[in-house]
């Protein structure tokens, strides 16, 4: 069963969480949602949920509409940020606890909750309290748990931000895996970059309650719609110039670059003003193209890779080159077709590509 949000919005007072939240899930899709601190993440699960209620738009799952629906019949199953585990009940009578509300006989509870638990690897602690479990076994009890209903769609609100960074990669595999398995329709909000591009069929990006973009994660790193998911996407993040452009002709600072063929008849020959984005991984130590001297006093090494500081003009930049970078080279280059045009007045794309 898939999912369709027409036109969703929430306010709380004169604060708009959601604004106009169009989108539809395909059956069995997972689909996360990304962006900063107060964009509406969590305001979206919180009204699919039940848990708030939209001031205008309809929520639908499977074809049924839904957000008119107490909590208890939307056939929606969540999993928050603090696990919320009952820490008096085994692990076993934790996940059995959605059937037992459903009043599901005893011997088909203990059935489904087995199921389960073998599918996230927890048959081996199904008698222990969630106190004697580690944070990653915890998270997967409050998987289990959610996923033990069977439900038509699947929440998940920030699941692994309480786990360190080996346990956050080893839960989203499984995430992905019993996902795919059960072909349940998953909306998955997160902060983290890392788990929105690598877990989601599709992201959507969203910023003061609005949606920026909706692509798959290879789209929208290689296309951002406009310069917030520019400048969100990537780590480090994809590099903001000032420009104007004339003629055929892209002036940054004091270098002068060719137009693409292809972008001329669309900039026309009125000056106009405009951003240019590089990413980090875009230079090369020679060509024609954006030249940006390094600032070696800048080097950050990470092993398999250095970052750099670099300016042009009085515009700072930050470079991703290969390896530990012993030998800084002097300056690096990043090609014409390596730049990504926005429109300065509205950060709208320009090209290529657009």
């Amino acid at each position: 069963m898939g999912a369709e949000f027409a036109g969703v919005e929430k306010r709380y007072d004169e604060v708009v969480a959601l604004a106009d939240f169009t989108l539809t899930l395909e059956d069995g899709e997972l689909v996360t949602v990304l962006g900063p601190s107060g964009c509406g993440k969590s305001t979206l699960l919180r009204l699919t949920a039940g848990l708030e209620t939209p001031d205008r738009g309809t929520i639908r799952v499977g074809g049924r509409r839904i957000d008119d629906l107490p909590a208890s019949r939307r056939d929606v199953a969540m999993v928050f940020q603090s696990y919320a585990l009952y820490p008096h009940m085994t692990v076993r009578a934790n996940i059995e606890f959605p059937l037992r509300m459903r009043r599901v006989p005893r011997a088909e509870r203990r059935r489904r909750a087995e199921e389960v638990a073998g599918l996230v690897e927890l048959g081996d602690v199904l008698e222990r309290r969630p106190a004697a479990v580690s944070g990653g076994q915890r998270q997967r009890v409050a998987l289990a748990r959610a996923l033990v209903r069977r439900p038509a769609l699947f929440l998940l609100d920030e699941p692994l931000s309480n786990l360190d960074a080996r346990l956050r990669a080893t839960v989203r595999r499984y995430i992905r895996d019993i996902q795919r398995r059960l072909g349940v329709t998953t909306l998955y909000v997160t902060h983290d970059q890392t788990e929105a591009m690598t877990l989601g069929d599709r992201v959507v990006v969203m910023d003061h309650g609005r949606i920026q973009q909706v692509d798959t994660p290879v789209a929208l790193y290689e296309r951002p719609a406009n310069t917030f998911v520019a400048g969100f996407v990537g780590t480090p993040p994809m590099n903001l110039l000032d420009a104007e452009c004339a003629d055929g002709v892209l002036r940054i600072a004091d270098q002068r670059l060719p137009v693409p063929d292809a972008l001329r008849e669309r900039l026309g020959a009125v000056p106009r003003r405009l951003v240019v984005g590089v990413r980090p991984e875009a230079f090369a130590l020679r060509g024609d193209g954006l030249v940006a001297p390094l600032d070696p006093g800048t080097r950050e090494v990470l092993g398999s890779e250095t970052l750099v500081g670099a300016r042009v003009g009085t515009q700072q930049l930050t470079i991703r080159l290969l390896g530990a970078g012993a030998d800084l080279p002097r300056q690096v280059v990043a090609p014409a077709t390596a730049l990504h045009l926005f429109a300065s007045e509205t950060g709208a794309r320009i090209g290529p590509g657009a």
